[in-house]
């Protein structure tokens, strides 16, 4: 049994992940740290647990009890932690904030999108778990970036709005966000640079515009990606490019039928719907947020780190009405 440590316990991505942890049959939660919470019980703040676990949330970290730490903090605390603790040379960290998922040359940190980094993932030590948006986008991106066929990229994409965090703000307020949808951070979301780093990687050279407009939905998980660019290629040899790309990867499927959020909320697949449109390729990615946007990404990384199948303790059902 692998055993976990989680540190940051109480927001959506640590709860998202005892649950998928909890059903793992090859992982052991150890402890999740919560100077806030500690003492309580982890259903006193995920209620839906009640029931399933007797945990308690703890103040300590004790390294040498854990093999791999999940740091589920928010952004910019990962950075403090890394540095301000000795951490044993058997332990395994996998980040899911956005701390090290830039300058990937710099850092001690592979980057975790596995239908991309499988084999360095498989040996990593420290892992920087991608974005959600970052995880939809680039995965209706990889075949085209991997053939060199990039051009000017557009995208439109909505998520729910367990993507802001848990911290209650003017925008996830139920009264504003329930009935409404809004753009943000047009041109400008902190994802585009990791997705940017992935398209030059596959492809170098790679300079062309990557316009990205976010859109905030009025749904609590799930993002719908739509993608599309000039493309030569005839619609079907497009569909084949990306069959054979994803052919060994167990979580993605193209799909010939256009694709909705309830066919992958609460998994951790992601679907994809390939279609022409004159010169315009289109591209439209589905993933839930909070699994292979997040936590249940995590899981998979840390399957590869330690060997086990991919998907071990993620074969989860959809929410499909």
């Amino acid at each position: 049994m692998i055993k976990v440590g989680i540190v940051g316990g109480a927001g959506y991505t640590a709860g998202e992940l005892v649950r998928i942890l909890l059903g793992h049959p090859g992982a052991e939660i150890e402890w999740i740290h919560s100077t806030s919470n500690s003492g309580k019980p982890l259903s006193d703040v995920h209620s839906d647990l009640l029931g399933d676990t007797d945990l308690i949330f703890s103040d300590k970290m004790d390294f040498e009890t854990v093999e791999v730490v999940f740091l589920c903090m928010g952004h910019g605390k990962s950075v403090t932690f890394m540095q301000e603790h000795h951490l044993p040379p058997h332990l395994k960290v996998i980040d899911l904030s956005n701390d090290f998922r830039l300058n990937r040359a710099e850092n001690d940190f592979v980057y975790g999108l596995p239908e991309v980094n499988r084999e360095k993932i498989k040996s990593c030590q420290f892992l920087a778990n991608p974005g959600c948006f970052a995880t939809s986008i680039q995965m209706a991106l990889l075949p085209l970036a991997g053939a060199h066929l990039l051009d000017e990229i557009h995208v439109h994409a909505i998520t729910g709005s367990t993507g802001a965090g848990q911290a209650p703000s003017g925008t996830t307020h139920f009264s504003w966000r329930n009935g409404n949808v809004s753009v943000y951070k047009a041109f400008g979301h902190q994802h585009l640079n990791e997705m940017n780093e992935t398209m030059r990687e596959m492809m170098p050279g790679f300079e062309k515009p990557f316009n990205f407009v976010p859109v905030r939905g009025n749904f609590s998980r799930g993002i719908l990606a739509s993608v599309y660019l000039e493309c030569d290629l005839e619609e079907d040899r497009a569909v084949e490019i990306y069959e054979d790309f994803y052919k060994d990867h167990p979580f993605v499927t193209i799909s010939a039928k256009p694709v909705d959020i309830k066919q992958v909320v609460n998994t951790n697949k992601c679907l994809l719907h390939v279609k022409k449109y004159g010169s315009k390729l289109h591209i439209t990615s589905v993933i839930d947020n909070l699994t292979k946007g997040a936590s249940g990404q995590a899981v998979q990384n840390m399957n590869l780190m330690f060997g086990l199948d991919e998907s071990e303790g993620l074969r989860l059902k959809p929410v499909a009405f």
